[in-house]
């Protein structure tokens, strides 16, 4: 393995930082978009029986926050539960926007990994030819050896390019798919907690 990072070239040093950034990037968002982390179901549920029973004090609102994305949305409601409608949907929209960001967290460097990695191999692929070439210029042709090590250098980046940007894209279109499903999800369990309330609201004024 060493042999062909070697006979890759400098280039291939920048590849290999890309492809572990970017398999740290996919493990960490493979474990923190999981559903039971990011919105656990029955949470509207449970938080509802709360406000039946009474036991929705500062502690449990706390706990709630720091519970989950979708319990910090549903802490933004809460907190303004015997306001209007519209305040207590500002409020949830304004932490909703912060979550988005948490939830998209490294997905933008992801993608650049996936966009970079093969212009680092057609790099590694023109030094190699120009490495190639000028090794020509000073021994001819006459000695194999030193053509076939530009060629080596002009292949091995571009397939180590390759292989690191075809899985980089793939994961962030995944990832994006992912963020964009418990965001809907999401926004249908606010709502629905966001109904409630205000009915009852109304219900009491």
């Amino acid at each position: 393995m060493f042999e062909i990072i070697k006979a890759g070239g400098v280039v291939m040093w920048p590849i290999i930082l890309c492809s572990i950034v970017a398999l740290a990037i996919i493990g960490e968002r493979f474990w923190s978009l999981q559903r039971k982390h990011v919105a656990p179901k029955g949470l509207v549920t449970q938080v509802w029986r709360w406000i039946q029973e009474g036991k929705l004090d500062k502690q449990r609102l706390d706990a709630l926050r720091h519970n989950s994305p979708l319990g910090k949305v549903l802490a933004a409601a809460l907190a303004n539960m015997h306001k209007e409608r519209e305040m207590m949907k500002l409020g949830m929209e304004e932490v909703a926007s912060q979550v988005i960001h948490d939830l998209q967290r490294y997905l933008n460097t992801l993608g650049t990994i996936g966009e970079i990695a093969p212009l680092l191999g057609l790099l590694g692929t023109v030094t190699g030819i120009i490495r190639m070439f000028a090794a020509v210029g000073e021994v001819g042709l006459g000695n194999p050896m030193v053509l076939s090590s530009g060629l080596a250098e002009a292949l091995i980046t571009t397939a180590a390019g390759l292989c690191v940007a075809i899985p980089a894209v793939i994961m962030h279109r995944y990832f994006q798919g992912v963020v964009d499903e418990l965001i809907i999800e999401m926004e249908e369990e606010a709502f629905r907690l966001l109904d409630v309330l205000a009915q009852e609201n109304e219900e009491n004024s």
